[in-house]
């Protein structure tokens, strides 16, 4: 795992999914989409070609993951006879805005879709397509955008209950919002000096438009992050110091979403440092857009 992981974050993609066809190999067949286990443990390919078939793509992990692997859906339908994408109901509107060709089907976790000629986990698009994010263009999701005040700073600081290290106490996010107009994107009403301090409606399409109609994104590592990479928002991300697999903690920038700046932890749990730094490079910023104005 960790030299798939090496390999991914430096982008040698061809290294990463050698690694994975090994992995797929050494795999018993007997264990595919093992209903024994929960679904983000599950693994669905089972290496079978998907040009000219009719193809399932199960959204097994979480918002962000089919957020990110979304991208690869036009290019897995030039190739399949067809493709049914199984996904969070949520999500279901959003992702229609990325092809025409797909047809979707709301993902209920108690009663999935039957199987297919071949069915996949969206996270496998880019080793079952042999695909790298450089080939898919940015933005490659669409929401209409919320009509905000001039300089407006969305800010996302809760990353869910998956890893709370990820998350930031929004006290810290308290000095940001001096610098301009600002909103929450957390579904909670906010102390913070807010456009919007009851919170963030707990709705996806009116989370996208605010994210759309934004200036500028600063989130912690959670579908937030995502969603204002794949609609092509200037994002800056806020990283613990051990980073998920995605992301390369010695970089600032990331080719999954060129639009997005790194803010790396420089110690476990300093997040102290990274709002320090953050701030500094909005205050320049707003400098620089007060000048231009």
């Amino acid at each position: 795992m960790a030299k798939w992981v090496a390999a991914m974050r430096q982008e040698r993609y061809a290294e990463g999914w050698a690694l994975a066809a090994l992995t797929l190999a050494e795999r018993d067949p007997a264990t595919r989409d093992d209903p024994a286990l929960p679904y983000h443990l599950r693994w669905v390919w089972d290496g079978t070609p998907v040009d000219g078939r009719h193809v399932l793509v199960r959204c097994y992990h979480g918002l962000g993951d089919t957020i990110q692997f979304a991208r690869f859906l036009p290019l897995l339908a030039a190739r399949a006879a067809s493709v049914t994408v199984e996904v969070q109901p949520r999500l279901l509107e959003l992702i229609r805005t990325v092809s025409d060709e797909l047809e979707l089907r709301p993902f209920d976790p108690a009663h999935p879709l039957p199987p297919s000629e071949v069915d996949l986990g969206i996270t496998e698009l880019d080793f079952v397509l042999r695909a790298t994010p450089a080939v898919t263009p940015v933005p490659y999701l669409r929401a209409p955008a919320a009509i905000l005040p001039r300089g407006t700073v969305a800010l996302c600081y809760g990353a869910g209950e998956w890893d709370a290290a990820r998350s930031i106490s929004p006290q810290l996010f308290a000095p940001l919002c001096r610098h301009g107009p600002t909103l929450t994107l957390v579904a909670e009403p906010a102390e913070l000096d807010v456009l919007n301090p009851s919170g963030c409606p707990f709705d996806i399409g009116a989370t996208a438009g605010l994210v759309a109609g934004a200036d500028l994104v600063i989130t912690v590592d959670t579908m937030i992050a995502h969603l204002a990479g794949a609609l092509g928002r200037p994002t800056w991300l806020l990283l613990k110091s051990d980073p998920d697999w995605r992301w390369a903690p010695d970089r600032r920038t990331s080719p999954w979403y060129p639009s997005m700046r790194l803010y790396v932890q420089p110690r476990t749990g300093d997040w102290k440092s990274v709002l320090a730094e953050v701030e500094r490079d909005l205050r320049a910023r707003t400098g620089r857009a007060e000048r231009q104005a």
